[in-house]
């Protein structure tokens, strides 16, 4: 794989990731005329929670919904500059142009006014773009295998950059895939999140970690794994490195986790071997997630890695992939006490789920 870092017209950096032999040179400017990046992000500590929540108001003016032929994240064309100067390019990572977190945000007072006991900071980290493809007319389960191959390089890749990045404590990377999940554009992409903080849920489940390991003297994961693989009723996909499966547990009327038979913390822990036989085997599951209801799925897919600094011994990387779409045409929609209490209610069981997607394909 050949990396070329250049910049964008306001500074931002973007990287080329070709896996073709013959990909040409990556020399283009980007003509536009843009000005200079000034995000101005910011956290908040809930007192009552301890969550951070992140305020970033310049993203109000993103890009929402262009049509197929202003898409941003296509190759540039004559008359047609784009966020990727490139006529052509296998797989993009730019810095995004209204970040969540970013460097270079200016500093805030500690604490909100009239309000000591809300902390507060400055919103650095960073948030990149990940395009998986110059094509925007397919999605990422339509990829070959060597090309989801070159992207978890590149989530790796990234990972390792970003957990060098000044104040970052958590690399995320992420797909949204289709409208009913939110996604504003369509062209197939993903993003990478640089916290400036642990997120709640990856606390919560380093804490259930520790304790089943002070209990037990065993790794959490591994041992939910290993039942998961003995009982196989809700097992939707396995191979040599990797086992595919819905939660007993699950909260999403759709939900499969993909979890290496290795305890590793993070994507660049993975062996080439691992790295192979994921491209493989996620390839199966968004195959089944297709076939559901015959319908392509809208999801969110999200790499739990360890923190940059704290618990990676506890850790077990693992992607998890869910969706809001309950029926073929019907969503589940978070109501009082999901979104008041966080107290999940599912419409099917796990077993149920996973005996569907064993029996569905594209």
């Amino acid at each position: 794989m050949k990396r070329t870092a250049r910049r964008l017209a306001d500074g931002r950096e973007i990287i080329y990731f070709d896996d073709t032999a013959d990909a040409p040179p990556r020399t283009a400017a980007d003509e536009r005329d843009l000005p200079e990046a000034r995000p101005a992000s910011e956290v908040r500590r809930d007192p009552l929670t301890g969550e951070w929540v992140a305020m970033a108001a310049h993203r109000q003016t993103r890009t929402y919904k262009p049509p197929a032929d202003l898409c941003p994240l296509c190759p540039s064309a004559p008359g047609k500059p784009t966020e990727i100067p490139e006529s052509s390019y296998d797989v993009a990572v730019f810095e995004n142009r209204f970040p969540s977190f970013a460097q270079g945000v200016p500093d805030v007072p500690p604490t909100v006014e009239g309000m000591p006991m809300v902390a507060r900071a400055a919103g650095r980290g960073r948030c990149e773009v990940v395009c998986f493809t110059s094509d925007h007319n397919t999605s990422f389960g339509e990829l070959p295998p060597s090309r989801v191959r070159t992207v978890v390089d590149v989530w790796a890749d990234r990972t390792a950059a970003l957990a060098e990045v000044s104040g970052v404590e958590q690399v995320f990377p992420f797909e949204n895939r289709g409208e009913e999940i939110g996604v504003t554009l369509h062209h197939p992409h993903g993003q990478v999140y640089g916290y400036p903080f642990v997120t709640p849920k990856t606390e919560r489940m380093l804490a259930m970690a520790a304790e089943y390991r002070d209990a037990h003297g065993r790794p959490l994961m591994g041992d939910v794994l290993a039942a998961e693989r003995a009982a196989g009723t809700r097992v939707v996909e396995t191979s040599e490195h990797w086992t595919a499966f819905v939660p007993a547990a699950a909260r999403w009327p759709v939900e499969v986790h993909v979890v290496p038979h290795r305890q590793v913390p993070d994507l660049p822990a993975l062996t080439d071997a691992e790295r192979d036989d994921f491209a493989l085997v996620y390839l199966r599951v968004l195959g089944r997630l297709d076939g559901l209801y015959r319908r392509p799925l809208p999801y969110v897919a999200a790499w739990h890695q360890a923190p940059v600094r704290t618990g990676r011994d506890l850790a077990w990387l693992h992607l998890e992939v869910f969706s809001v779409l309950r029926t073929a045409d019907k969503l589940k929609y978070l109501a009082g006490s999901e979104s008041g209490m966080g107290v999940w209610i599912n419409d099917v069981t796990p077993e149920q789920i996973a005996e569907r997607l064993r029996e569905s394909h594209k």
